[in-house]
């Protein structure tokens, strides 16, 4: 589909792989036809020589997603030649996005106007792609700016430091505007220096400082003193940081579901919903100890299951529906009928987490579910899987004091008592009152940082404004 010729103007955005970092382009994407603005998502396509999971989850994502959005624009970006791909399927996601910017160049020169090239975190070599159309360029990182304080920090603590975090165990590390983390809750693909990914995220996280600005999808209310941290330097401490946007909370809405009737005829903040998102799973041992653990609280659950992974270093293949009843414990769908509901592969998590009868969320601590979890005011229980949501979970619970941290994330196997023991402290405790009442501060100022005149809506304003100062300038 190709931009509305009425507008002069296009903003590019150059999104990564996958449905995680395109979905959150595409609400973005939604704010600059805001503004009149048209908007082109450049997605990169993968080289038939990429292994069969990231095929298989690219070009089906792009299809959904636009046909879910007529009114942004999509340009696929023709395959690079990758003759001999890594065996890493990551360091070939990153690989291949570097191996575009010579396309996406002549995608920038080929257009007629360009206001601003937006990039995704893992776009980073696309500054070049910009500077040499001509175009300003900046990043839209879609996770916290606690992550992105923490992140852009990582070059100047290794640069100054010595050894390695994998050796460091629960130590805490102490970066500016965030809360002290334990070095082992560190993305595990920069734990060890030597780790040739690792390498490559720390130089992304060195060149980001070179954009002119970055948006970033949060609220300032939610994360003032990583946002402070950002806006005073003190995290890239050998250069200048550029301006940051918080211009979120934004959130992808989802579509009716049988469990919202089923929600309906429930009370009020009753219902612990538990999901880990589109790619988290556990093990068939997990899933029956997080049975037991809601069967004994006693508690009325909402529970999206997924089948188990059969290779965990693959989370995004397509997985066949689970068999509940050879990977729940014998007898627990009957014994629970009356008071929890459990769906297979998805639920509608926005309008769960709105819904009034939920009371608590069993989360991976993805951002997505973080922000969506915060803009609805639910308590979170707080289960990190991958990525960097174990960091998140240090910032729900240490920073934000969102949430109470579900113990044993980090070994084999979280028992069915610590399910039983944190839903019970969300949902009953003292502690659980004191979370919901911060949670509906929470929800209060995410309505009010989107209203017109809030603290996000103000901030687009202001990144509008210096895209055009950049264009002038430019020229």
């Amino acid at each position: 589909m190709e931009p509305n010729s009425e507008r002069s103007q296009t903003v590019v955005l150059h999104a990564g792989f996958g449905v995680g970092h395109l979905a959150p382009m595409v609400e973005l994407a939604k704010l600059f036809l805001g503004r009149g603005y048209a908007v082109i998502v450049a997605v990169p396509t993968p080289p038939a020589s990429a292994s069969a999971d990231i095929l298989a989850s690219s070009a089906p994502a792009v299809a959904r997603i636009a046909a879910a959005n007529p009114s942004v624009s999509f340009h696929s970006l023709p395959p690079p030649d990758y003759p001999e791909p890594d065996s890493n399927g990551f360091q070939q996601i990153l690989d291949v996005i570097r191996l575009t910017v010579p396309v996406l160049l002549m995608f920038l020169r080929s257009l007629p106007s360009v206001a601003a090239v937006v990039l995704d975190l893992f776009c980073v070599d696309a500054l070049d792609a910009a500077a040499a159309a001509g175009v300003p360029a900046y990043f839209y990182f879609t996770s916290s700016a606690g992550v992105l304080a923490a992140f852009l920090h990582l070059p100047h603590h290794f640069a100054t430091t010595e050894g390695n975090l994998k050796d460091m165990g629960k130590a805490l590390l102490h970066f500016p505007g965030v809360p002290p983390i334990p070095a082992s809750d560190m993305p595990c693909n920069v734990l060890d220096r030597a780790d040739p990914i690792g390498a490559s995220l720390i130089y992304h996280y060195r060149r980001m400082p070179g954009a002119r600005g970055m948006l970033i999808n949060t609220y300032e209310w939610l994360e003032a003193r990583a946002v402070a941290a950002l806006r005073e330097g003190a995290c890239v401490p050998d250069r200048p940081t550029p301006p940051v946007y918080c211009i979120g909370p934004l959130i992808v809405k989802g579509e009716r579901h049988a469990c919202l009737a089923w929600l309906d005829a429930q009370l009020e903040r009753s219902v612990v919903f538990v999901s880990f998102g589109s790619m988290g799973a556990v093990s068939a041992e997990q899933l029956k100890e997080i049975a037991r653990g809601l069967e004994n609280s006693g508690h009325r659950f909402l529970w999206a299951v997924r089948s188990p992974p059969e290779d965990p270093a693959k989370l995004s293949l397509p997985r066949p529906e689970p068999d509940l009843d050879a990977l729940l414990p014998e007898g627990f769908l009957q014994r629970t009928r009356d008071r929890g509901m459990v769906v297979t592969t998805w639920a509608p998590q926005v309008e769960v987490l709105r819904h009034a009868a939920t009371g608590g969320f069993v989360t991976h601590c993805g951002w997505n579910s973080v922000l969506e979890a915060a803009a609805a005011g639910v308590p979170m229980l707080c289960w990190p899987q991958y990525a960097e949501q174990r960091l998140n979970k240090v910032l729900v619970v240490d920073g934000m004091q969102l949430g109470v941290v579900m113990d044993g994330y980090d070994e084999e196997l979280v028992k069915a008592e610590e399910v039983e023991k944190k839903v019970r402290v969300v949902m009953e405790s003292e502690e659980g009152r004191k979370l919901r009442v911060r949670q509906a501060m929470a929800k209060e100022m995410a309505a009010e940082a989107l209203a017109d005149g809030g603290p996000s809506c103000m901030a687009f304003s202001e990144f509008v404004k210096d895209l055009e100062l950049a264009r002038q300038t430019i020229k």
